[in-house]
Order: structure tokens, then sequence, then C-alpha cells
């Protein structure tokens, strides 16, 4: 667990990812037949609406919906493409989601326009009724490809996957999460079934890719960025599959300094990205997609969530 003078030290550091190449900064992207897309991401906020009070041992200060809203409406004013997204484990962690029970994220979350979510063990919390009651306030969908929820309220309201057309870009998005035995009491997640990640993340590659030619396949995953067991992570959905280039992560509450790159089966690197817990943290992830070339490459930013937001 990283305390609050390390997280400090080391936020907004800066990687170069997915290829050698090095972009100028006084060359624009469109000059170099490159087009640029932001990628925004948070994980595991946990109904922490709020910022940690100041006088908290590891986060003071850190975190806050209205700074994260702050945060992103500042790098759509800059940039033209941008995707926001969370990788599940909204509910659960303060007095807000005790009284609300969800309807204040999910209302605010809509506010601050995340484009996709994905659904955390914690969202059953309250039974699958809890999740259903409160998707009306959402104005985003939940995604989730590994779960088979045939026969309960959720069967036809969450979406394996979603396309996002932006500028002449396609980004396809697809959902993975943790198998809910263990995690979930029986009686809160119905009949809902868990399906292996890796043949959930096979099918949807060739959905995205193949049928629908993405430009970039993005995985919202809350498996974890390592196994607590010998169960699905992160890093073991990289290694072993094919066509995902970035796997934005949730459940372990890992804040990565930079965005770890794996090799996946083809020798192709894949970049997993989580950004520790609690909104103290903005991921930012800037692709540069050569279309014609097929080629990409990647610059990385962790984004302090504080009084002084970089």
């Amino acid at each position: 667990m990283w305390n609050r003078r390390d997280f400090l030290k080391n936020i907004s550091v800066a990687g170069l990812f997915l290829g050698t190449g090095i972009i100028p900064k006084a060359v624009s992207a469109k000059k170099n037949g490159l087009q640029k897309i932001t990628v925004l991401h948070t994980n595991d906020l946990h109904s922490r609406i709020e910022p940690f009070p100041k006088a908290d041992p590891e986060f003071g200060g850190l975190g806050g919906f209205a700074r994260i809203n702050a945060l992103v409406k500042k790098i759509r004013k800059e940039e033209e493409l941008v995707l926001l997204f969370d990788a599940g484990d909204v509910f659960q962690g303060t007095p807000y989601f005790n009284f609300f029970e969800g309807e204040a994220e999910f209302k605010l979350m809509s506010k601050i326009g995340y484009d996709a979510g994905n659904i955390g063990n914690h969202e059953f919390d309250n039974g699958i009724e809890g999740i259903t009651s409160k998707m009306k306030h959402l104005n985003f969908p939940l995604l989730n490809a590994n779960y088979d929820f045939s026969g309960t309220e959720l069967d036809g309201r969450i979406s394996a996957y979603k396309i996002f057309d932006k500028g002449d870009l396609k980004i396809g998005v697809f959902g993975v999460g943790v198998d809910l035995d263990g995690y979930v009491e029986p009686k809160n997640r119905g009949s809902i079934s868990y399906i292996d990640p890796l043949d959930v993340t096979e099918k949807m590659v060739s959905i995205l890719k193949d049928e629908n030619n993405c430009d970039l396949v993005v995985c919202l995953s809350h498996l974890g960025y390592k196994s607590f067991s010998d169960g699905d992570c992160d890093r073991d959905l990289a290694k072993r599959s094919r066509g995902v280039d970035l796997i934005i992560g949730g459940h372990t509450h890992t804040l990565l300094e930079t965005p770890e790159r794996v090799l996946n089966l083809d020798g192709e690197e894949v970049l997993i990205n989580q950004v520790g817990w609690a909104g103290i943290a903005l991921g930012r992830i800037d692709f540069y997609i050569d279309k014609k070339n097929k080629t990409k490459l990647a610059s990385s930013k962790l984004l302090s969530v504080g009084e002084k937001m970089a």
C-alpha cells in the first residue's frame, strides 16, 4: 500500500508505451498521420463522494467526485477526443451508500459524463434488485461479458460490449468481472453464473476487432491486477489472450505508477493500468493511432485528485 508521501511523489509521471517512436511536442499528431484519443479512467470509487479528511494518515485531502469532475472537464476542453471509464466497485464504503444505496453515486457519475462502467462485486451488496432499481439514474452503460444474467432482473440490461465512434476512430470496449462466489452472498447474486474471462475475451476480440474493425480494444476488468490465489487476473488475461490493447483494472486497489506492459500470445504489448481506489487518482492514457499502418503509440499520466490538481 502506498502512503500519501509516496503517492504525491510519484503522481503525474508519464511513460511511453506500445512502440519505440517518440512524439515530439512541437509536432501535431495529425500532421504525422496519427489520430489521438485520450482514455481517462477510475476504479473502486467505493462511494467516496467527498475527499478524504485532511487528517487521514494515508490519503488526507485526496479524492472527491467534484474534483474528478473538474479534472475531466479541464481535459475535455483541451483534447478533441476523450473517453471516460470506470472499472467497478462504485458502491459501498461511506454513509452515502448506506443512506442512498447507490443513487447518489450513479447520478454524480452520470453528471461527470462517464462513457461506460463495469460491475464490481460490491455492486451486489444490496442484491440484484439493488442494482436494477438504481440503473434509472445512469445515462451510461454498465458492461459485462462474463456473467450469465439469464433468469435475473439484469437479463438484457447489461451489455457485453459497446463501440464508440470518436472522430475517425472506432473504440471497442467490453467488461469482465471476478467470480462472485466467495465475494457475494448467494442470495444477493441469484442465479448469475460465471464464464471464463479468457473465453469471453476471445469472443469479444472477434466481434470488436475482426467483425467491426475497431482501432482500439479496451477491457474494463474487475478481476484484479494479481490473483489472491490461482484465480483469473489482469496479468494472466493479458498474457493468455490476443487482440486487447488496454486492460483498465479494478478490485485489488492497485496503484500503478505507470501502466504495466505485458506481451500477449502474439507477442504484442498490452497495457494494464489501475489507479488505486476511492478516487485518489485519475488515470490518463493518450493513444496515437496510425490507421493506415495499423500501429499505435501511447503515453500515460497518473493524475492526482486533490486540492492542487495537475
